[in-house]
């Protein structure tokens, strides 16, 4: 799965294509905050973006492939709050541990609707499971390659012998708690609360003792 981030000075003039994409896929993230996937109309889509039926057709063929294309643009987001730390290069671990959590945290507040609907659609559509998957296995590979960069520097504890286990059970404490946090009424406290208790745990399994 390729994530392609915008670089300064390879942006181009969005064209209308573009913006009508754009526009089918702002109104489905609006709609999600109040239905599932399965509630909403391809009717709707076109009313809010302003489109009609054939024109959204022309762009995506079902409603699971808007969906597809928004967890593609979170996805991105994710990977990057997670490279802070698979990336951290001479920064202490709890600092860029902190920092990563903190930024899925914070994409978890800002779209749990698609994410919700993504993690339910996992059951119903080959197309989203197939991505999530993806997307799942780049996490776990990615993360359990950092651990065991970090056991080989002397940064970590041996801990358990697989360090993709110990990756895997990582990255699915990470999406329940925040799928939990995300349905709750937005709370700084609570989102801090949760980002340190993640951090924590993260600390004390990978390293051992809070670092």
């Amino acid at each position: 799965m390729m994530f392609v981030m915008n670089r300064p000075g390879s942006r181009r003039k969005r064209s209308k294509g573009d913006l009508t994409s754009q526009a089918i896929l702002d109104t489905a993230e609006q709609l999600l905050e109040t239905k599932s996937l399965d509630e909403i109309a391809v009717d709707e889509l076109t009313s809010g973006a302003g489109i009609s039926r054939s024109t959204f057709y022309f762009h995506f063929e079902s409603r699971e492939a808007v969906l597809y294309a928004l967890s593609e643009r979170v996805a991105e987001g994710l990977y990057d709050s997670a490279a802070l730390w698979l990336r951290r290069g001479s920064e202490p671990p709890a600092e860029s541990i902190r920092r990563a959590i903190s930024g899925t945290v914070a994409l978890w507040r800002a779209h749990g609707p698609v994410l919700r609907a993504a993690v339910r659609a996992r059951d119903t559509s080959e197309m989203v499971r197939g991505f999530w998957s993806e997307v799942a296995r780049k996490f776990i590979e990615s993360t359990a390659q950092q651990i065991e960069i970090e056991r080989d520097a002397g940064v970590a504890v041996a801990g358990p012998p697989s360090a993709r286990a110990l990756a895997t059970v990582l990255v699915s404490m990470n999406e329940t708690m925040c799928y939990s946090l995300s349905l709750g009424r937005k709370s700084a406290a609570r989102d801090r609360e949760v980002v340190e208790t993640l951090t924590a745990v993260w600390l004390r399994s990978v390293y051992g003792v809070p670092q």
